[in-house]
């Protein structure tokens, strides 16, 4: 049975949740002889990185979706590279605020997700939701972990094909935002779920 590793994250920077997480602990389960483990992440610099690479190196899953909030932004993005670089103004969950650091010393400069990013939009988008390839996957612990474990998964010589997805707020995030976008759970839970399915559908043989 194939494996796909699904992760989101905890709530941070005050909110109450996270829809990454809130997403992903719904998404269908094993269907069609493919197997979602889902998994949640914490949202600090020294726990996310480890967290996820120990799910991998234990359950060799043919892909890992990585799942974060990017508040502010209206569509399912796609992200399509990962910066060697931690520099955001706000701290992890641990009060941890990084500036300007390199996240693995000596790493590449970036690494690109090796999920079909186009193929994935297209998808979505054919399918009614909305979508768009992203090139940021910001500088905070989202990109912090789509690095790291690219760099796990290159240095290691794994199989893992693995990606960057961030998901909009939830509708109950922006009562006190006027006009800041939002998508219903129901969309987003959806979304990744056809999400796992292109996956799945190009990890066949």
């Amino acid at each position: 049975m194939m494996t796909i590793l699904v992760t989101g994250f905890e709530p941070f920077g005050g909110e109450a949740i996270n829809p990454s997480w809130e997403a992903v602990r719904r998404l269908n389960g094993d269907v069609g002889g493919v197997r979602v483990e889902r998994l949640l992440v914490p949202t600090t610099y020294a726990d996310s990185i480890g967290t996820v690479t120990e799910a991998i190196d234990r359950l060799h899953p043919a892909a890992a979706l990585m799942v974060g909030q990017a508040g502010g932004r209206a569509e399912l993005s796609i992200e399509r590279v990962a910066i060697n670089r931690d520099d955001a103004q706000t701290p992890d969950n641990a009060g941890v605020l990084r500036e300007d650091t390199a996240i693995v010393a000596e790493g590449p400069t970036a690494y690109l997700a090796t999920l079909p990013v186009k193929q994935i939009v297209a998808g979505l988008r054919s399918a009614g939701f909305p979508a768009a390839v992203s090139n940021t996957a910001g500088l905070f612990v989202c990109n912090h972990l789509f690095y790291g474990v690219m760099n796990h998964i290159v240095t290691h010589d794994l199989e893992t094909r693995a990606g960057f997805v961030h998901v909009p707020f939830l509708p109950e995030q922006v009562l006190d935002r006027p006009g800041t976008p939002s998508m219903s759970l129901a969309m987003i839970v959806a979304g990744i779920d056809s999400i796992v399915a292109i996956v799945t559908s190009n990890a066949r043989p």
